[in-house]
């Protein structure tokens, strides 16, 4: 992988941020785009732009055959047996909700158990408390290590046979840590409960076997793995999803309807009601064409590396405060001794360096670790061993400045 080849594609980057070059560290909030993508959207809308499924028309056609061909690619993205089994969203929230409200709300009651960890994203713990809410079942939650990772043991100890859903991220948004999707699986499917991942941090960044995870669902976001926002994906092994009753109901996702009852598409258009999120789709696939081309395995390789460099540089600064375990994914939240982490990213910003602040959508976690808000810098396939050097020039830089000032 030729890093410098692969920054060309991404035209966002060529530019200057407050009278500096732009160092783009927040990723795990959303990607750039490369240009395969935005092409992939300008062609779309410039040639075939047309709804889907119905028409017969040759503009309908070909938006149809763009639209079901990237879900094909999403199949062999994460190995999905089938595209039955493949849903279009409009991210992993949305995912996640309909799994909460479709397969929980059927499924559990009270005396049943929901478990999650303590550093899941919201959108993996208040669709969970919700259902709780309304069928009586209890959310538990498996706590963290002294390094901030997940111990099988403690899983083990947290997975009941009273346990229905077990529902985890694959990779921390927060911590950086991988968790270990396939025991935690086995655990869960050996207690009788069936195992949600959260991919969101993962799916860009790492090669996805759902099938070797034996996981039940697995749920992403397009706009994290360089394609467009407002497009994710819900997968569901088929079984399941066949006897999940859809959550949304309109034009599309129906096969007759009358006056007082309807009946619903086969999978997987049963769950994707109005008109669907064509040109998404469509960028979707073209962004995994694009990370493919690349390949999964040395994306990962990259950004470990990158983590790494950026874990031995910043544990020289001293009252630098980092979270999370040694080993992990391309991300490094921490904290710097006496200086809000919104000032320490409005301070990299004016050094044209953009990087996360605040909570990142994990408070439960905050309180576990006892900050009100940390920030983060989040690695991707186009940043460099140089960029994470400025960074951390910028950083030293900002305690200075907030030494003399206090």
């Amino acid at each position: 992988m030729n890093i410098q080849d692969v920054r060309q594609l991404f035209p966002i980057l060529d530019q200057e941020v407050n009278g500096h070059k732009l160092v783009y560290l927040d990723s795990a909030a959303t990607s750039q785009k490369p240009l395969p993508v935005i092409e992939a959207l300008d062609n779309y809308y410039r040639e075939y732009n047309s709804n889907v499924h119905r028409g017969v028309h040759t503009l309908g056609t070909k938006a149809t055959d763009g639209y079901e061909g990237a879900r094909e690619k999403v199949r062999k993205f994460i190995n999905a047996s089938s595209t039955e089994e493949v849903i279009f969203t409009r991210g992993t929230t949305t995912a996640l909700n309909t799994i909460a409200a479709s397969y929980g709300r059927a499924n559990l009651q009270p005396g049943d158990e929901i478990v999650i960890t303590y550093m899941e994203h919201h959108s993996n713990i208040i669709p969970w408390q919700q259902i709780a809410k309304q069928t009586g079942a209890t959310l538990k939650y498996i706590s963290l290590t002294e390094d901030h990772a997940l111990s099988l043991e403690d899983v083990k100890s947290t997975i009941t046979p009273n346990t229905k859903i077990v529902s985890v991220m694959q990779v921390s948004n927060v911590l950086g840590a991988i968790n270990p999707i396939k025991e935690i699986a086995k655990i869960a499917h050996e207690n009788g409960a069936v195992m949600v991942v959260d991919g969101a941090q993962s799916a860009p960044h790492m090669k996805i076997d759902v099938q070797d995870l034996d996981c039940d669902f697995f749920v992403f976001s397009g706009h994290k793995m360089c394609g467009p926002t407002g497009i994710g994906v819900l997968y569901g092994k088929k079984a399941l999803l066949e006897k999940m009753e859809p959550v949304e109901f309109g034009g599309e996702m129906i096969d007759f309807v009358n006056l007082y009852d309807s009946t619903w598409k086969e999978l997987p258009w049963k769950f994707e009601g109005g008109t669907p999120i064509i040109a998404g789709a469509i960028g979707l696939g073209a962004a995994i064409d694009f990370l493919e081309g690349i390949g999964l395995e040395n994306i990962e390789a990259h950004e470990h590396k990158l983590a790494q460099y950026a874990l031995e540089r910043m544990s020289t600064i001293e009252g630098m405060t980092i979270y999370g375990p040694k080993e992990r994914a391309g991300l490094v939240t921490f904290n710097i001794e006496d200086v809000h982490p919104h000032d320490v990213a409005t301070v990299l910003d004016a050094q044209g360096i953009a990087v996360r602040a605040g909570h990142h959508c994990a408070q439960p976690l905050m309180k576990y670790l006892e900050v009100s808000a940390t920030a983060r810098a989040s690695f991707y396939l186009y940043n460099t061993e140089e960029e994470i050097d400025q960074f951390v020039s910028a950083l030293i830089k900002t305690k200075e400045y907030f030494s003399n000032v206090f």
